[in-house]
């Protein structure tokens, strides 16, 4: 289902920030010669002149780096989100909330759910999202805000800039969002399916061999909890997949069991079949005359020798096929 969006392009005032600089290096130039002249009239214009338009115009900059937007609030109201990157003036009274539109890692670390038949497992994933709506994101859920600039971190003259906007920068809190909802989403699907084909023989798809459908299904899910905060996950996948410790030990002997059973069972297939084969030769090739007894005793040993865990004794039969 495709959520109605309020996002909108910002339509308001919008010039080169370069445009602006050269307007206020011309105002400036024009307070200092009327400041030179010396006259009460011309001082007092000069300081009205400098005094407000200059903090004026240099709070108005703004630059916006790619696959980055800036959402313009004007006194409480969404006026729209802009997303052309470049270097702006903006009318300071709007307020200029920043937010990246960058793709994101997010990893959620392995929590301990219960399986589709009650096994407890540990199940983790690991997802790529990104911020699709802007709106919904800065309004539709909860978030705060923090200093535009991280101290020590960013020196540089336009940065400083920026910062003299003294707007707020989201810290995005919807991250704490994602993280809640992934691992809500995560606990949902590892309900849904059994741990392996040995848990439920019914179910053709598992937490282990159905990586396809259950990645397909875990992506439908969080997204569908995401769509709220105008979130989008490009990709998730389960990324860690184990027993809890509890029954590990437990569940790996079985495996282990399971495993010798499936091996004996293909080793005495092939026993018999060799077996099978001996018979024959010796009867097609009349090599010997063999009655049951005798064919039976050969089978036997033959099972004995090719079944054995360990490599047979050779005995030496220095009397008679009877004795």
């Amino acid at each position: 289902m495709i959520m109605e969006t309020k996002e909108k392009t910002f339509r308001g005032i919008k010039i080169s920030g370069f445009a602006a600089l050269l307007i206020l290096f011309l105002v400036v130039c024009l307070s200092v010669r009327l400041f030179t002249l010396f006259e009460a009239w011309s001082i007092l214009t000069a300081c009205i002149g400098g005094g407000l338009f200059i903090p004026f115009t240099i709070i108005g900059l703004t630059i916006i780096e790619p696959n980055e937007a800036r959402v313009v609030v004007f006194f409480g109201k969404y006026r729209g989100t802009i997303t052309d990157n470049g270097f702006f003036w903006i009318n300071p009274f709007n307020e200029r909330k920043r937010i990246t539109l960058r793709a994101r890692n997010l990893d959620v670390l392995p929590v301990k759910v219960n399986d589709k038949v009650g096994n407890p497992v540990m199940i983790g994933a690991v997802m790529v999202w990104k911020v699709k709506d802007t709106y919904k994101a800065m309004f539709d859920i909860d978030s705060s805000s923090i200093s535009s600039i991280e101290s020590g971190k960013k020196t540089d003259f336009w940065t400083a800039v920026d910062s003299l906007n003294k707007l707020p920068k989201l810290m995005q809190s919807y991250e704490n969002f994602v993280k809640t909802q992934s691992d809500a989403a995560l606990r949902q699907i590892a309900g849904m399916y059994a741990y392996d084909s040995n848990e439920s023989s019914d179910d053709s798809v598992t937490l282990r061999s159905g990586d396809g459908e259950v990645a397909r299904k875990l992506e439908e899910e969080i997204n569908s909890r995401l769509a709220i905060a105008g979130i989008e996950v490009i990709e998730a996948r389960i990324n860690y997949l184990a027993y809890a410790s509890e029954i590990a030990g437990v569940m790996l002997r079985r495996q282990q069991a399971d495993a010798i059973i499936s091996a004996r069972e293909k080793i005495v297939e092939g026993a018999v079949s060799m077996v099978q084969l001996a018979l024959n030769k010796l009867e097609k090739e009349s090599i010997v005359t063999l009655d049951e007894d005798k064919k039976a005793a050969m089978v036997s040993n033959l099972l004995v020798v090719l079944c054995a865990d360990e490599a047979a004794q050779p005995v030496l039969n220095t009397g008679t096929l009877h004795h």
